[in-house]
């Protein structure tokens, strides 16, 4: 798990506010949840033989003998609180969400075992057009954050669950012709999560997944008219994608659309943003049939990822204004001085020197503070009812301000 520092956080604000203004823009609104629920929940959800319920959530025994696991991901999560709080049925709702996640992985650069999602869920529209339009938020956050050329759209469809149960069997009968190739993740799954294994890296298996029935090929005439749809409008909307026929996600819940963000400039963590449709989770979930899609991306290899191509925004300075004071009667007033620059210039960051010290050591504290002005009280000053202004990074002459007009001359 990993610490947050200070340098870093002005980075994450940074990407927050870009992330909450771009889904505000379209309509959404944030819903918050617990980080704790109910270890049943995600078995339910997920699948339980998947690598997160397998082997990856962190689930204990509270007092009362109840299994309970930290969130491991946020949609199976969302959906409850939409059944429980009568948000769903019969509804159209829009929701985003953002906070930490917990998967006890391997850790590497960019993944932890706490690692912080943003995600957004639409409930109740059945067409692709939203579907569409979850896809060009996204890219929308790409574009704002000047990562359009370095991200590729990759597209999918799984289907109806009912053709995914037909191709499931056909791609069973072709497994189980080289079971051999097998490896020891694919021949655990070869019966109860077939289509996982079609995800597999091992290159020793990738030409025979390469030969593999494709699942486009047992698409049900709905599912295939709606990603024929969906292709449309991302076309007209500009969107680039490519088609990649191995995209089956590692989330059980999954119904047609499935698609991935991607880049190569993070090695092999190459996926930034993930989602699709979930028609079936929210009655599984003992709610109303509804239809659902949405998508989840994680915030710490979003940042690595501005980080590594130079993205990511200067850093701000902590302070705009240094509040200093030499001499007893002065030190009082620049609490007030201090006080009244916040009330009336909101925007700016004022720090009040603290701790004492002679004027050199104060000087190099209001340097250090990135301050663009230092202002200075002195008892003779303040009985003059006078501030002296020293400008710290550019190269003008100090000046002599009425401690009455400061608030007027530094707007």
């Amino acid at each position: 798990m990993n610490d947050c520092l200070p340098q870093d956080t002005g980075l994450w604000q940074y990407v927050e506010h870009v992330l909450r203004d771009t889904v505000a823009s379209y309509g959404y609104s944030e819903i918050r949840f617990p980080i704790v629920e109910m270890t049943e929940l995600f078995k339910r959800s997920i699948g339980e033989v998947t690598d997160i319920v397998e082997k990856e959530m962190y689930t204990f025994s509270d007092r009362n003998g109840d299994s309970l696991t930290l969130r491991p991901e946020g949609t199976a999560c969302c959906v409850r609180a939409g059944n429980e709080h009568g948000l769903l049925y019969n509804q159209e709702q829009r929701l985003w969400y953002t906070g930490p996640m917990f998967r006890h992985e391997r850790p590497q650069k960019g993944r932890y075992r706490q690692f912080h999602q943003f995600g957004l869920e639409a409930f109740g529209i059945a067409s692709a057009d939203i579907d569409a339009e979850v896809i060009m938020l996204s890219a929308r956050v790409w574009q704002r954050l000047g990562l359009t050329p370095h991200v590729k759209l990759e597209l999918n469809s799984l289907g109806s669950n009912e053709a995914r149960a037909a191709y499931r069997d056909t791609l069973i009968a072709y497994l189980e012709q080289h079971k051999a190739l097998l490896d020891e993740d694919s021949l655990r799954r070869l019966y109860s999560n077939p289509l996982r294994v079609l995800d597999s890296k091992n290159p020793e298996m990738a030409a025979m997944l390469a030969a593999a029935p494709q699942l486009a090929d047992h698409l049900d005439a709905e599912s295939a008219e709606h990603f024929t749809q969906l292709q449309h409008r991302l076309t007209a909307a500009g969107v680039e994608f490519t088609i990649n026929p191995r995209l089956v996600r590692g989330l059980d819940y999954y119904n047609r659309t499935v698609f991935e963000w991607v880049t190569t400039d993070l090695g092999s963590q190459g996926t930034v943003c993930a989602g699709g449709r979930y028609d079936g989770l929210v009655e599984q979930l003992g709610g109303k049939a509804t239809p659902a899609v949405g998508f989840a991306l994680g915030l710490e290899r979003l940042i690595l990822l501005l980080q590594t191509l130079g993205l990511a925004p200067a850093e701000s300075p902590s302070a705009d204004i240094y509040v200093m004071a030499i001499g007893a009667s002065a030190e009082l007033a620049a609490i007030n001085v201090a006080e009244k620059l916040r009330n009336d210039l909101s925007s700016k960051r004022v720090i009040l020197h603290c701790g004492g010290g002679n004027l050199k050591k104060q000087f190099k504290k209001a340097d250090k503070s990135g301050a663009e002005i230092a202002l200075i009280l002195g008892d003779e000053e303040l009985a003059r009812g006078e501030v002296t202004l020293k400008w710290l990074r550019q190269d003008k002459p100090q000046q002599t301000l009425k401690l009455s007009e400061l608030t007027q001359q530094l707007a």
